[in-house]
């Protein structure tokens, strides 16, 4: 009322009926007091929240006695109270406040502001009778209507089953089951007033609408999550038979159209909610596949050509930088770009099927071609890492095998200056091979630095002092050679060759003693002086012998004796290992030898005389086999070979 009218007192008298003997001055305190407590639970305007209730209202309080009791003294009370009214309006009477009055001639304008903050401020409009009760009653038929609709078996195990998996025909069965509940209420409703009628209806709908959004709302998930999985397994099979491109268009398109059929079936005819987001939602994830199978695919394809690559390059690499030649990068740069192309060429026709943007593809034949040069730059790296054992072993090679690569016999006539040039020079020269990356066609001074530095210099000729008091190797880095593409630096060359030749200096020691050994044992004849003094002071029993048949035999089957003797012991090769070694030797074999070879001669003398075939089929096998130490004086011969004067037997040894 302090929005209708301005702020005046009013007089509330409050009347006590039946007073007993319990005094008024007690009872109104107790009153006043509950009044208060109303005054302040009112809700105020914020112009008046602190006022007191005093403002507005002049509170009085009247007692009556009983009427059965006290008949007179309650007709008199009345009396005064009747005048009171009578007289409300005069000063200090129950309307004495006159400061709200309105002039009659203002009544219809004062009227027409009451209406209107009465329409402004619909808390002051008091509805109807009629509106009041249709309003309290169709609420009460649409709580009713939902408690309804909550517990139908029907529904509930609509809800249940659209928790587990999608639920076909879900919109027509839920169109029908709302469909029966409003019909309900619009038959319990009918009489009630239209527009209340309507507005509690489209209450009951909405509030429907939102038990069954969540199942609605759970039924396009699991149609969303169906159709993913089944566009998953029928897109791997298509990639197989068609173009992963085309597939993923087709099969993108197909299973869409599945899922607007899907949300279509499960359409609800008392609302028009919007599948879209969650069709959107279905998109993204179909592309995300898309995109990881594609990932995946090419991945794949890099890894496969990638592979293909490295197994056409790697051994081939490593034979070349084995072989280490003036040709060995040239011909890695050939067979680099012969197979790069290869590759390159089939992984460009494997991924033409996905349709992929210029830049990405170029970006895989990029890297695919990357891949074959660090696949050589990281073989060559490994051979670098262990060059001084394939210098080692090309030395020991070239060194201790000849040109047929027969093992090299150290006998007097080759010459191991030359020789041991000849492998250090190829060792040098895989050396300068393996010192950088030579992938480019800019040429280096790589080898001749090396060959100025390592083997020039090493020469006891060389009278250049520039070269001597310049070391060309004292850096760290190769001239017109990067960083990036130096394998050894030149510092590190110096200390490899210097290693290799330290460890390689046994082997040319080794040889040259035993070519000096060899040559010591095949010189068996005294010197020429030693032959004239024989000669001279020999020449006495020289004619003796002449004159003497007798000591010429003797001293021929001594001969022959001795001669078995020095095949079956094998003397020279017995005093290769040493003079002391040959004694100890020869000691044990000696007696066994002699003793062996009296048998063989006692046996002979007395078998019966045979003819000449039979005796040489009988010695053929003996001159075959390995384990016979014996022979016959008669059948030594004498052969030489270019080690020097070496005999044999027709009895082997």
């Amino acid at each position: 009322m302090m929005r209708l009218f301005s702020p005046r007192k009013t007089t509330m008298l409050f009347v006590i009926r039946d007073k007993s003997k319990t005094p008024l001055e007690n009872l109104e305190p107790i009153l006043r007091e509950d009044i208060q407590k109303i005054w302040d639970g009112v809700p105020k305007p914020h112009a008046h929240k602190d006022t007191p209730l005093s403002e507005f209202f002049n509170v009085q309080v009247v007692a009556l006695n009983s009427y059965e009791e006290k008949e007179e003294l309650f007709r008199e009370q009345v009396s005064n109270l009747r005048d009171r009214f009578q007289q409300s309006i005069a000063p200090g009477g129950l309307a004495g406040d006159r400061r709200g009055v309105v002039p009659a001639s203002g009544f219809s304008f004062s009227s027409q502001q009451f209406w209107k903050v009465i329409k402004e401020n619909k808390d002051l409009d008091l509805p109807a009778h009629k509106v009041m009760v249709a309003t309290v009653r169709c609420e009460e038929i649409g709580y009713e209507k939902v408690a309804t609709f909550t517990a139908d078996e029907e529904w509930q195990q609509f809800e249940e089953a659209v928790q587990s998996d999608y639920v076909p025909g879900f919109g027509k069965k839920i169109s029908s089951l709302l469909d029966r509940c409003l019909s309900e209420y619009d038959m319990e409703a009918i009489y009630f007033d239209e527009g209340v009628r309507t507005s509690k209806r489209h209450q009951l709908e909405s509030k429907l609408l939102q038990l069954v959004n969540p199942a609605y709302q759970s039924l396009l998930g699991h149609l969303r999550t169906r159709t993913l999985e089944a566009f998953k397994e029928s897109f791997d099979k298509a990639v197989e038979k068609e173009g992963f491109a085309v597939a993923a268009r087709d099969s993108t398109q197909i299973f869409l159209e599945k899922f607007d059929k899907g949300s279509e079936d499960a359409t609800i005819q008392q609302v028009n909610w919007d599948p879209s987001k969650v069709k959107d939602k279905l998109k993204r994830d179909i592309e995300a596949h898309v995109v990881s199978v594609r990932a995946t695919k090419l991945s794949e394809l890099c890894a496969t050509y990638e592979g293909k690559l490295t197994k056409a390059l790697a051994e081939p690499v490593e034979a070349l930088l084995d072989s280490a030649s003036e040709d060995t990068w040239p011909a890695i740069r050939k067979l680099l770009q012969r197979e790069t192309t290869a590759a390159v060429s089939g992984l460009e026709s494997a991924i033409s099927t996905f349709e992929l943007d210029e830049a990405t593809e170029k970006e895989l034949l990029l890297r695919l071609e990357n891949h074959g040069r660090s696949v050589v730059e990281s073989k060559a790296r490994e051979e670098a890492a262990r060059i001084l054992i394939r210098m080692k072993d090309r030395f020991s090679t070239l060194f201790s095998r000849d040109a047929d690569s027969m093992p090299r016999v150290w006998t007097g006539k080759e010459d191991i200056k030359a020789i041991t040039k000849t492998a250090r020079s190829a060792s040098m020269k895989l050396l300068s091979t393996m010192a950088a990356i030579r992938l480019e066609e800019d040429g280096d001074n790589i080898d001749t630095t090396l060959s100025l530095a390592l083997v020039d210099a090493a020469r006891p000729g060389t009278t250049d002092r520039s070269i001597q008091s310049l070391d060309p190797l004292a850096s760290s880095s190769w001239e017109r050679v990067p960083e990036e593409r130096t394998l050894i630096s030149p510092v590190q060359c110096k200390s490899l060759w210097r290693q290799f030749k330290a460890e390689t200096e046994y082997t040319v020691t080794q040889a040259i003693a035993a070519q000096e050994a060899n040559k010591r044992n095949n010189n068996w004849l005294p010197p020429p002086w030693a032959l004239a003094a024989m000669a001279v002071l020999g020449f006495n029993e020289f004619m003796t012998l002449l004159r003497n048949p007798f000591y010429l035999a003797v001293m021929f089957v001594v001969f022959l004796v001795g001669k078995a003797m020095w095949v079956q012991l094998d003397i020279a090769n017995e005093f290769r290992n040493g003079f002391l070694p040959a004694l100890l030797s020869l000691s044990t074999k000696f007696v066994p030898t002699i003793m062996n070879i009296l048998k063989r001669l006692a046996d002979e003398g007395a078998a019966p005389a045979a003819p000449e075939r039979q005796r040489e089929t009988e010695l053929q096998p003996r001159n075959n086999s390995s384990n016979s130490n014996v022979t016959s004086a008669g059948s030594s011969s004498l052969t030489s070979s270019e080690n020097g004067p070496e005999y044999s037997s027709p009895v082997a040894q």
